[in-house]
């Protein structure tokens, strides 16, 4: 798979962001629009086997959602706006939706969803997990309100305006010569294994990022660093940024906070932990960039 075509990527959508701030714009696009309703931050999805987002009619999601239930407007699918909805505040949500299909996590649909539906839905569920932190305002505390079509809340105490976020996350495969180091975080369970990674910190680069975080968790130093692709990830609100970090020795020292194991694996056997083909070990789903850093590497 090519790097601008990695699962969560290639959202269809004109955001027209321009737009969010006119009120009757954003009232007229809804009327004649589709909504994607969210429960609890999960997504409602139609199908068995391969799934689809599904969208109801305005008339319908509005039934289902308290006057203060965020809405988002997503953007314009060719001349037909799409808006997510949260309607976690009314019971029963999910049996007045059957006929329209079942909340789903999102993580675990990834697999079966297609991409444009799978970057719609993390746009929704990203936004939507940044409304339910966001309900009262950093500064002063005082409770905040919806604006410019979901995507700002403003503080009704101090009127101070806050506005959605992504936090960057560095992802590197560490190779050395015709290996690559593949670790097991201490909170993951006993089989998997990934590419280390970590959040970038204030004041640092991408390319500090990858290096700290490499030694930090398993002690490897990285000389070179090569951006890869990047990844939205919205569990809850990241970006991945992959990277490939070379490193002049295959020495370690893992950190045991953090880190429970890590192993230096050949390109064969990569494939193979990729594949479910490794007894006893297992990588990363390939909805994941991890996936594909490694699987990149390892077919190169």
């Amino acid at each position: 798979m090519l790097a601008n075509m990695l699962p969560f990527t290639g959202n269809p959508l004109d955001r027209a962001s321009q737009k969010r701030a006119d009120a009757a714009w954003i009232a007229e696009r809804l009327r004649l629009g589709r909504v994607l309703p969210l429960a609890n931050l999960q997504v409602l999805t139609a199908g068995e086997g391969a799934l689809r987002a599904a969208l109801v009619p305005p008339e319908t999601a509005a039934a289902l959602a308290g006057p203060e239930a965020p809405r988002v407007f997503l953007g314009l699918d060719g001349e037909t706006a799409l808006f997510a909805l949260d309607v976690s505040a009314v019971e029963g949500a999910g049996e007045a939706l059957k006929a329209c299909g079942q909340f789903r996590d999102l993580r675990a649909s990834a697999p079966f969803l297609r991409r444009k539906d799978l970057a719609i839905l993390s746009q929704a569920k990203g936004v939507m997990e940044w409304h339910a932190r966001n309900r009262f305002c950093p500064r002063c505390g005082g409770a905040t309100a919806v604006g410019d079509a979901g995507w700002k809340r403003v503080c009704l105490s101090c009127a101070a305006e806050h506005f959605p976020r992504t936090d960057p996350a560095v992802i590197m495969l560490a190779i050395h010569g015709e290996e690559c180091l593949l670790a097991r975080n201490a909170k993951w369970s006993g089989d998997f294994y990934s590419c280390l990674a970590g959040f970038v910190e204030p004041g640092e680069s991408i390319e500090e990022a990858v290096r700290r975080e490499s030694f930090e968790e398993a002690g490897v130093r990285v000389s070179k660093v090569t951006y890869f692709a990047s990844q939205p990830w919205p569990f809850p609100t990241s970006i991945m940024i992959g990277c490939f970090a070379e490193c002049p020795s295959k020495a370690l020292q893992l950190d045991p906070g953090e880190i429970a194991d890590a192993l230096w694996f050949a390109k064969k056997t990569a494939l193979k932990l990729l594949n479910g083909e490794l007894e006893g070990k297992r990588g990363p789903m390939k909805a994941a960039v991890a996936h594909h850093l490694i699987r990149t590497w390892a077919e190169s």
